[in-house]
């Protein structure tokens, strides 16, 4: 991933100095395990303990043996005396990588949860303050009937908690490591070792395995990245759309001195909503990578290898990176209630349609006829931009079955949000009501 969406912290988990300590932290795992087992005398596991690899050596090593790990190795032994015999004791290369790998994707996922927690504290937090902030519902971009601002940011705040479990149960799954051997026998190393390593390690042994960590358990976590982005993607679009200046009803953050175009002054564009967008594209195309990676020929090949260098990474630091982004849009969104009140009276009072039907067919009118009296007048309330209530009022036969004041008392916004705290209740963003 460039550095432009890259975060430190993220960036440091999948630092090619990082992998290469993790490599160095199975292989003396290894060791440690052996020597429990009583192969590797107490004097060498004291020598091997203090072994380490050489990052420049290892490279120029590589030019040679075009093998990454057994340059890595040579660079270590090459500093270490007849003790060095017993690094890789038993093992395949897949035993260290895969591993490793593993300790890598748990320190992505921790850091995934926390970005996941600050982002639904932020929409929790902007939920409750505009719980009862009237706006317009909208279908096929229609408007359809009001509701609230903290509704629709409660439905995401519900749907990032679902992604949060998603995360944790993928995370489990990727908590795996694997010393079983080439193609997974445990002929060279016996299951104890594989125990003891992984314990060590803070991992689970794969129960079976063959020459690699079976990839199923990547592509979850993988799809799981990607179904968390296109939450997120789900949300941006939101915000941009209601960022438009015919609605106008939002904007993301834009600082002091900050330039939405290089020609016209007056623009203030949802670029990072944007941004978020493109970026989850990104993340979904490396699921489809993720589950053609599952199926290798016979006990393992490396078709895998190359694609994962790319996906593994960068799938994570992109979710990083639009977690990061989307967190600051919401703490720093601007709302513009004035703004929505009147898009909802935009619509001349069309929103009352429903009630209205309702109100006839309860009055004992078939449904068909009442339908045809309430979209009369809605069609002319469209078409000539005139009132939608004056027109009711006007029209004999629906006055007919209502009486003034009760055709009025449908004229309420309150109706369509009496219900919300109810919802937030139900979720667990409001307390639970307490009945006596």
């Amino acid at each position: 991933m460039i550095d432009r969406y890259s975060r430190p912290a993220m960036k440091r988990v999948w630092s090619e100095e990082n992998k290469y300590q993790k490599w160095l932290e199975v292989e003396l795992a290894a060791c440690e395990a052996w020597a429990e087992e009583g192969v590797i005398p107490q004097d060498d596991i004291a020598n091997l303990r203090r072994a380490k690899y050489n990052h420049k050596r290892m490279m120029e090593l590589f030019e040679t043996t075009r093998h990454d790990v057994t340059a890595f190795l040579t660079s270590i032994t090459e500093g270490l005396g007849p003790e060095g015999r017993w690094l890789h004791l038993g093992l395949t290369s897949s035993d260290m990588l895969d591993t490793a790998q593993a300790l890598q994707m748990v320190e992505s996922g921790q850091l995934l949860l926390q970005d996941l927690d600050e982002a639904i504290e932020a929409v929790a937090k902007q939920a409750l303050r505009y719980q009862e902030t009237l706006m317009m519902g909208r279908t096929h971009g229609v408007h359809a009937e009001p509701m609230t601002f903290g509704l629709k940011l409660a439905l995401w705040w519900e749907e990032l908690r679902r992604q949060r479990a998603r995360l944790v149960d993928a995370c489990e799954g990727i908590r795996v490591g694997k010393v079983s051997g080439a193609v997974g026998t445990h002929a060279t190393v016996p299951p104890s070792v594989e125990d003891r390593v992984c314990q060590r390690l803070g991992l689970v042994p794969a129960p079976v395995s063959n020459q690699v960590i079976q990839r199923d358990r990547y592509a979850h976590f993988i799809l799981t990245l990607a179904l968390i982005a296109a939450s997120l993607e789900k949300f941006a679009t939101e915000i941009r759309s209601l960022q438009r200046t015919e609605i106008h009803e939002l904007e993301e953050p834009f600082g002091a001195g900050q330039t939405g175009s290089s020609s016209m002054p007056h623009k203030r564009n949802p670029e990072l909503a944007e941004r978020i967008c493109g970026l989850a594209r990104l993340i979904r195309g490396h699921s489809v990578t993720a589950l053609e990676n599952v199926a290798l020929w016979g006990e393992r090949d490396i078709s895998h290898s190359s694609a994962e260098r790319i996906i593994l990474p960068d799938s994570c630091l992109a979710l990083d990176y639009v977690l990061s982004i989307f967190t600051r849009i919401v703490r720093d969104l601007k709302v513009y209630p004035d703004r929505m009140w009147a898009n909802v009276e935009s619509s001349r009072g069309l929103v009352f349609s429903q009630r209205v039907l309702l109100a006839l067919i309860d009055k004992g009118m078939a449904r068909e006829a009442a339908y045809k009296v309430v979209q009369r007048n809605a069609m002319r309330s469209w078409d000539h931009n005139e009132d939608f209530r004056q027109l009711l009022r006007a029209d004999p036969e629906a006055s007919a079955h209502l009486p003034a004041e009760e055709l009025e008392s449908l004229f309420d916004y309150a109706y369509y949000t009496r219900y919300v705290a109810e919802t937030f209740r139900r979720i667990g963003l409001l307390p639970a009501e307490v009945r006596v």
